[in-house]
């Protein structure tokens, strides 16, 4: 099944793979899809949608094991704040059900930021634009074909608890 995901890549010459995987609608967290299509979670990216409460909105495209971070998200986008968009209202502005956000294909073009660890990685996952299917590409033609701007989007690791008292 081509996914427009699929076709625009194609439109673009970029080489792609798709994995498909089982949906467990109770369970859709990248952490979940990266298990089922057997790579690590922190090179299958997902793909949030967010809002400056102004009517503005960004696409934040995230490892599947890292939490966003709202105040780094909005000094990459120039914004005073970020937040998630409400669940309800995610279809209707991009196109797409949760579990199946693309940036490819959006209802509108919202500026796309990914996080800086897109770069580490010889491929990445994300989302085809529809649930139970993956594309597996290289992280420069994603980053081209999206138009994204790369940034420092997800919440710093807590420190390792020490083993003793210093």
């Amino acid at each position: 099944m081509k996914t427009n995901g699929a076709r625009i890549l194609d439109t673009l010459g970029i080489h792609y793979s798709v994995r498909e995987y089982e949906v467990d609608p109770e369970d859709l967290t990248a952490t979940s899809v990266a298990r089922k299509i057997n790579m690590p979670a922190e090179q299958v990216f997902k793909t949030l949608l967010t809002t400056d409460g102004g009517g503005s909105h960004f696409f934040a495209v995230i490892p599947g094991d890292a939490e966003l971070d709202f105040k780094k998200l909005a000094r990459a986008a120039g914004v005073r704040k970020t937040e998630m968009v409400s669940l309800k209202e995610v279809q209707p502005l991009t196109g797409y059900i949760r579990g199946g956000v693309t940036v490819f294909g959006a209802k509108k073009p919202y500026p796309v930021f990914a996080d800086e660890t897109i770069e580490l990685f010889d491929e990445i996952s994300v989302s085809a634009g529809v649930r139970g299917t993956q594309l597996i590409l290289a992280p420069g033609d994603y980053l081209r074909a999206a138009e994204a701007t790369v940034a420092d989007l997800t919440k710093d690791a807590p420190p390792p608890a020490s083993e003793g008292h210093f």
